[in-house]
Protein backbone atom coordinates (compact mmCIF):
# COMPACT_ATOMS: atom_id res chain seq x y z
CA UNK A 1 0.00 0.00 0.00
CA UNK A 2 1.69 3.42 -0.96
CA UNK A 3 1.34 5.92 1.42
CA UNK A 4 3.16 8.87 1.85
CA UNK A 5 3.06 10.62 5.23
CA UNK A 6 4.63 14.02 5.63
CA UNK A 7 6.02 15.94 8.68
CA UNK A 8 3.22 17.62 10.61
CA UNK A 9 3.25 21.23 10.60
CA UNK A 10 5.41 22.62 12.93
CA UNK A 11 3.21 26.31 13.12
CA UNK A 12 0.25 26.20 15.54
CA UNK A 13 -1.66 28.91 17.18
CA UNK A 14 -1.10 29.13 21.21
CA UNK A 15 -3.80 28.34 23.37
CA UNK A 16 -4.25 32.11 24.24
CA UNK A 17 -4.86 32.70 20.44
CA UNK A 18 -7.04 29.54 19.90
CA UNK A 19 -9.45 30.92 22.74
CA UNK A 20 -9.66 33.95 20.23
CA UNK A 21 -10.99 32.57 17.39
CA UNK A 22 -13.37 30.77 18.96
CA UNK A 23 -16.95 31.72 18.81
CA UNK A 24 -15.46 33.50 15.09
CA UNK A 25 -18.33 31.90 13.13
CA UNK A 26 -17.45 30.38 9.61
CA UNK A 27 -19.11 33.02 7.80
CA UNK A 28 -17.42 35.72 9.09
CA UNK A 29 -14.52 34.08 7.81
CA UNK A 30 -15.59 33.65 4.55
CA UNK A 31 -17.03 37.19 3.81
CA UNK A 32 -14.05 38.44 5.20
CA UNK A 33 -11.48 36.62 2.93
CA UNK A 34 -13.86 38.57 -0.21
CA UNK A 35 -16.32 35.12 -0.28
CA UNK A 36 -13.48 32.48 -0.32
CA UNK A 37 -12.42 29.43 1.86
CA UNK A 38 -16.23 28.10 2.76
CA UNK A 39 -16.46 24.76 1.78
CA UNK A 40 -19.53 23.55 -0.52
CA UNK A 41 -22.99 22.58 1.03
CA UNK A 42 -22.34 18.91 0.94
CA UNK A 43 -19.99 19.32 3.76
CA UNK A 44 -22.11 19.25 6.57
CA UNK A 45 -22.30 18.48 10.65
CA UNK A 46 -23.96 15.13 11.08
CA UNK A 47 -25.49 16.68 14.50
CA UNK A 48 -26.75 20.24 14.75
CA UNK A 49 -24.54 22.32 17.58
CA UNK A 50 -21.28 21.12 16.64
CA UNK A 51 -18.41 23.76 15.93
CA UNK A 52 -14.94 22.34 15.24
CA UNK A 53 -12.12 24.50 16.03
CA UNK A 54 -8.06 23.56 15.08
CA UNK A 55 -5.13 23.03 12.48
CA UNK A 56 -6.15 20.59 9.93
CA UNK A 57 -4.22 17.31 9.74
CA UNK A 58 -5.04 16.25 6.11
CA UNK A 59 -5.03 13.24 3.77
CA UNK A 60 -5.91 11.79 0.19
CA UNK A 61 -7.71 8.82 -0.22
CA UNK A 62 -8.81 6.97 -3.85
CA UNK A 63 -12.17 7.06 -3.85
CA UNK A 64 -13.30 3.78 -1.82
CA UNK A 65 -10.15 3.12 0.05
CA UNK A 66 -9.67 4.40 3.81
CA UNK A 67 -6.84 2.61 3.94
CA UNK A 68 -5.03 6.33 4.41
CA UNK A 69 -7.40 7.48 7.36
CA UNK A 70 -6.63 4.70 9.40
CA UNK A 71 -2.44 5.42 9.18
CA UNK A 72 -3.49 9.33 9.17
CA UNK A 73 -4.41 8.33 13.49
CA UNK A 74 -0.85 7.25 13.92
CA UNK A 75 0.43 10.90 13.02
CA UNK A 76 -2.96 12.78 14.38
CA UNK A 77 -1.97 15.46 17.66
CA UNK A 78 -4.05 16.46 20.01
CA UNK A 79 -6.98 18.82 18.66
CA UNK A 80 -6.31 18.02 15.24
CA UNK A 81 -9.26 18.46 12.78
CA UNK A 82 -8.49 15.75 10.56
CA UNK A 83 -9.21 16.68 6.86
CA UNK A 84 -10.09 14.04 4.12
CA UNK A 85 -10.36 14.17 0.61
CA UNK A 86 -12.38 11.17 0.06
CA UNK A 87 -13.04 12.20 -3.64
CA UNK A 88 -16.59 13.07 -2.95
CA UNK A 89 -17.40 9.38 -3.65
CA UNK A 90 -20.81 8.55 -1.98
CA UNK A 91 -21.08 5.06 -2.65
CA UNK A 92 -18.74 3.70 -0.61
CA UNK A 93 -18.15 5.24 3.41
CA UNK A 94 -14.96 5.39 4.49
CA UNK A 95 -15.18 6.37 8.12
CA UNK A 96 -17.22 4.80 10.96
CA UNK A 97 -17.89 4.38 14.31
CA UNK A 98 -14.38 1.92 14.52
CA UNK A 99 -12.19 4.51 12.76
CA UNK A 100 -13.96 7.00 14.88
CA UNK A 101 -13.12 5.60 18.24
CA UNK A 102 -9.68 5.42 17.22
CA UNK A 103 -10.25 8.92 16.20
CA UNK A 104 -11.57 10.23 19.83
CA UNK A 105 -8.82 7.73 21.28
CA UNK A 106 -5.62 9.83 19.62
CA UNK A 107 -7.76 13.23 20.35
CA UNK A 108 -8.45 14.35 17.27
CA UNK A 109 -10.64 17.48 17.59
CA UNK A 110 -12.81 16.78 14.48
CA UNK A 111 -13.28 14.99 11.65
CA UNK A 112 -14.02 16.19 8.00
CA UNK A 113 -15.01 13.92 5.33
CA UNK A 114 -15.59 14.81 1.59
CA UNK A 115 -16.83 11.79 0.87
CA UNK A 116 -19.69 9.30 2.71
CA UNK A 117 -19.57 7.49 6.60
CA UNK A 118 -21.41 5.39 8.30
CA UNK A 119 -22.52 4.06 11.78
CA UNK A 120 -24.28 7.53 11.52
CA UNK A 121 -26.17 7.02 15.02
CA UNK A 122 -22.99 6.28 16.67
CA UNK A 123 -20.98 8.98 15.33
CA UNK A 124 -23.69 11.92 16.40
CA UNK A 125 -23.07 10.57 20.09
CA UNK A 126 -19.73 11.07 19.89
CA UNK A 127 -18.16 14.25 22.02
CA UNK A 128 -15.81 14.51 18.65
CA UNK A 129 -17.66 16.31 15.96
CA UNK A 130 -17.71 15.03 11.92
CA UNK A 131 -19.00 16.52 8.51
CA UNK A 132 -19.22 14.71 6.07
CA UNK A 133 -20.67 14.85 2.29
CA UNK A 134 -23.16 11.79 2.70
CA UNK A 135 -24.09 8.73 4.47
CA UNK A 136 -24.27 5.10 3.13
CA UNK A 137 -23.75 1.59 4.50
CA UNK A 138 -21.90 0.53 1.90
CA UNK A 139 -18.09 -0.07 3.79
CA UNK A 140 -14.70 0.71 2.18
CA UNK A 141 -11.47 -1.13 0.49
CA UNK A 142 -8.18 -0.91 1.26
CA UNK A 143 -4.61 -0.79 -0.50
CA UNK A 144 -4.90 1.75 -3.18
CA UNK A 145 -2.64 4.19 -1.03
CA UNK A 146 -2.81 8.09 -0.51
CA UNK A 147 -0.80 10.93 1.38
CA UNK A 148 -1.08 12.53 4.58
CA UNK A 149 -0.12 15.73 5.98
CA UNK A 150 0.26 16.89 2.02
CA UNK A 151 -2.35 19.08 0.10
CA UNK A 152 -5.74 17.88 -0.11
CA UNK A 153 -9.10 19.08 -1.49
CA UNK A 154 -12.25 19.23 0.61
CA UNK A 155 -15.56 20.80 -0.11
CA UNK A 156 -14.28 22.48 -3.25
CA UNK A 157 -11.73 24.00 -1.01
CA UNK A 158 -7.69 23.97 -1.54
CA UNK A 159 -6.57 22.38 2.39
CA UNK A 160 -2.82 22.37 3.09
CA UNK A 161 -1.75 20.17 6.37
CA UNK A 162 -1.63 23.04 9.52
CA UNK A 163 -4.35 25.51 8.14
CA UNK A 164 -6.60 26.63 10.17
CA UNK A 165 -10.39 24.98 10.34
CA UNK A 166 -13.47 26.35 11.52
CA UNK A 167 -16.94 25.12 11.14
CA UNK A 168 -20.47 25.34 12.80
CA UNK A 169 -23.75 24.44 11.63
CA UNK A 170 -23.14 26.28 8.45
CA UNK A 171 -20.37 24.31 7.72
CA UNK A 172 -16.36 24.75 7.67
CA UNK A 173 -14.09 27.51 6.31
CA UNK A 174 -10.30 27.11 6.33
CA UNK A 175 -7.87 30.37 7.11
CA UNK A 176 -4.40 29.42 5.36
CA UNK A 177 -1.36 31.14 7.82
CA UNK A 178 -0.44 33.69 5.34
CA UNK A 179 -4.29 34.91 5.59
CA UNK A 180 -4.03 35.56 9.35
CA UNK A 181 -2.70 39.42 9.87
CA UNK A 182 -5.71 40.98 11.27
CA UNK A 183 -8.05 38.61 9.97
CA UNK A 184 -9.57 38.32 13.33
CA UNK A 185 -9.74 41.90 14.09
CA UNK A 186 -11.84 42.31 10.98
CA UNK A 187 -13.62 39.35 11.30
CA UNK A 188 -14.46 40.89 15.22
CA UNK A 189 -15.39 44.17 13.43
CA UNK A 190 -17.27 42.99 10.81
CA UNK A 191 -19.32 40.95 13.85
CA UNK A 192 -20.07 44.07 15.84
CA UNK A 193 -21.52 45.99 12.35
CA UNK A 194 -24.06 43.25 12.02
CA UNK A 195 -25.10 43.54 15.43
CA UNK A 196 -25.55 46.91 14.64
CA UNK A 197 -27.47 46.18 11.63
CA UNK A 198 -29.77 43.99 13.42
CA UNK A 199 -30.45 46.41 15.84
CA UNK A 200 -31.19 49.23 13.28
CA UNK A 201 -33.54 46.68 10.86
CA UNK A 202 -35.64 46.18 14.29
CA UNK A 203 -36.05 49.60 14.85
CA UNK A 204 -37.65 50.65 11.22
CA UNK A 205 -34.77 50.61 8.72
CA UNK A 206 -34.57 49.08 5.46
CA UNK A 207 -31.98 46.69 4.43
CA UNK A 208 -31.26 48.37 1.09
CA UNK A 209 -30.53 51.55 2.68
CA UNK A 210 -28.02 49.87 5.09
CA UNK A 211 -26.08 48.37 2.84
CA UNK A 212 -26.13 51.67 0.27
CA UNK A 213 -27.94 49.05 -2.84
CA UNK A 214 -28.53 51.72 -5.76
CA UNK A 215 -32.33 52.56 -6.63
CA UNK A 216 -33.82 50.10 -9.13
CA UNK A 217 -34.23 51.04 -12.82
CA UNK A 218 -38.40 51.12 -13.16
CA UNK A 219 -39.62 48.67 -15.78
CA UNK A 220 -43.26 49.52 -16.85
CA UNK A 221 -45.70 51.27 -15.43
Amino acid sequence: MPIQISSAPAWRLSAAEFEAWRGIPPAIVSDELNRAGAMDAGIKPLSPGWTVLGHALTVECMAADNGPLHYALTVAWPGAILVADAQGFLGTAVWGSILHGAGEKAGLGGVVIDGAVRDAAELRRSKVPIYARGITPAGPHKGWGGAINGGASCGGVSVNAGDLVIGDDDGIAIVRPEQFPGLLERCKARMAKEVEMVAKIAAGARTVDLIGLPAPDKVGR
